[in-house]
């Protein structure tokens, strides 16, 4: 946008130097034509006064020579001058000239002609002026003189390099003005554009510096209000969710100990049975309960991350630089009971050579990679789990990946979302709440989270991060 505004505003500044230039200039060479012309216009009349008084007087033609020698040799001019007792000459003019022969049939007409053609800078030749003298009822003679315009085009190319040098000069001021006024109008645009994709992505967006024209000024007072108003709104709702979770869990708890209880007091197979059922959807609620929680945590890492919070203002702890492979270690030797009961194994690859680093909250990269194994374990049954670290040119790769039935695409699409969960695993107990997290605190540590189809079936599941590079006080893998 930027270039489109200022590339209109330079057309027209290059326009308006064009326009001024061209009028000044045309102004230029009319002024030297009109002056040049006054000029010869008023000796050819003297001179043709002088062969007035010669031709009526009986005068001695000799001044009237002497006249038009003295002017040819002063301004380089010929002159050609027709008496009945014959002609003069000077400055090499004759009647053979260019143009001299038509000048004198119109001066014997009676027919003056003493006009010069505007002046061109780079023009080259003379022009010719005429007139003819004598009483008002006869001719006695015509008057030619040849105009040098040499001098007179060089003056005008003078004054046309001067105009130009002012008008590269004003072109550039013009363009540079262009330049600050599309930054000043601009400039605010482009802060709440930004801000606009921050406020979508995260919920919410720092306070828009009231800069530019007034109309942009109270527009970014009205969307820092408005953003504002939204942030909070966000907040209260992400602040109620995980209230209203942890206070439920007080009053479950209890539930929890009284159907315990009753379990004491129940004496029947039928009441036993029932009892048996009310418990597993207990257990399911505090599941999504548990599930709400960490979500709402780790959508509030999320939006610290992306809204850039201070350091000192955030609630988390920083991300260092960590070796995934560690990491990785703890959390399959820990799942390995769970695989091994549900009839799944869990082979861990060798670490990477050299070894590679992220910048990652630890605790976090474990629970993702915790909730990851488990869900390889609970949905994959008997499936054969690969735990890896990838290294890719710019990045490194946590990779989860199963030879159990997987998902499609449309499924794999749909994962992350909100208490999702695929039409084949709806028997099986869960939140649809833990690839949610996983991909929000994947955000919240600058990385991603992507599902593919393994070949011939089952599903990868990679964490991708940014390669940080170690300090020397970083340990290697354990």
């Amino acid at each position: 946008m930027r270039l489109r505004v200022l590339g209109v505003l330079s057309i027209l500044s290059v326009l308006i130097v064009i326009f001024a230039s061209t009028a000044i200039l045309t102004s230029a060479s009319r002024e030297l034509t009109q002056e040049l012309q006054i000029n010869r216009a008023a000796a050819l009349n003297r001179l043709a006064q002088v062969a007035f008084d010669a031709a009526t007087e009986g005068g001695d033609p000799t001044q009237l020579q002497t006249e038009m020698d003295r002017y040819s040799e002063l301004y380089g001019e010929g002159v050609l001058i027709r008496l009945q007792a014959g002609t003069l000459r000077s400055g090499g003019l004759n009647e053979e000239s260019p143009g001299v022969r038509d000048a004198l049939a119109r001066a014997s007409l009676n027919l003056n002609d003493t006009a010069l053609s505007p002046l061109q800078p780079f023009g080259t030749g003379s022009e010719v002026i005429s007139r003819s003298f004598g009483s008002a009822s006869q001719v006695l003679g015509e008057a030619v003189l040849k105009v040098n315009l040499d001098a007179a085009r060089l003056k005008l190319r003078e004054r046309w390099l001067l105009v130009g040098v002012a008008a590269a000069a004003l072109a550039a001021v013009l363009l540079l003005g262009a330049a600050r006024v599309t930054g000043w109008v601009l400039r605010p645009v482009h802060r709440l554009n930004a801000a606009v994709t921050e406020l979508e992505a995260t919920g919410r967006t720092g306070n828009l510096p009231e800069a530019g024209p007034p109309e942009l000024r109270e527009l970014s007072r009205s969307f820092t209000r408005m953003a504002r108003t939204v942030s909070e709104s966000i907040d209260s709702q992400r602040q109620l969710i995980a209230d209203t979770s942890h206070q439920l869990r007080n009053p479950v708890g209890a539930l929890r100990l009284r159907i315990d209880l009753l379990q004491l007091e129940l004496q029947t197979a039928r009441e036993k049975k029932a009892s048996d059922g009310v418990l597993a959807e207990l257990e399911r609620v505090e599941d999504i309960l548990d599930g709400v929680l960490r979500l709402a945590a780790a959508e509030h890492r999320a939006s610290e991350d992306s809204a850039g919070v201070p350091p000192r203002a955030a609630s988390h702890v920083l991300p260092a630089v960590v070796d995934p492979y560690a990491v990785l270690q703890e959390e399959t030797e820990r799942a390995g009971p769970a695989a091994r009961q549900s009839g799944a194994s869990i082979l861990l690859d060798g670490p990477p050579k050299p070894a590679v680093h992220i910048a990652c909250n630890a605790a976090e990269l474990a629970q993702m990679v915790g909730e990851l194994i488990n869900n390889a374990i609970k949905y994959a049954a008997g499936a054969r789990i690969t735990v890896a670290v990838r290294s890719l040119p710019d990045a490194v790769a946590v990779e989860i990946s199963d030879d159990g039935p997987g998902l499609s695409a449309e499924e794999r699409a749909a994962a992350t979302s909100r208490f999702w969960r695929s039409p084949q695993h709806r028997n099986i107990r869960g939140n649809g709440l833990g690839m949610t997290i996983v991909d929000r605190l994947a955000r919240a540590n600058g990385g991603r989270l992507l599902l593919a189809g393994a070949s011939p079936h089952g599903l990868i599941a990679r964490i991708e991060f940014p390669r940080a590079v170690a300090g020397p006080s970083e340990d290697g893998p354990s």
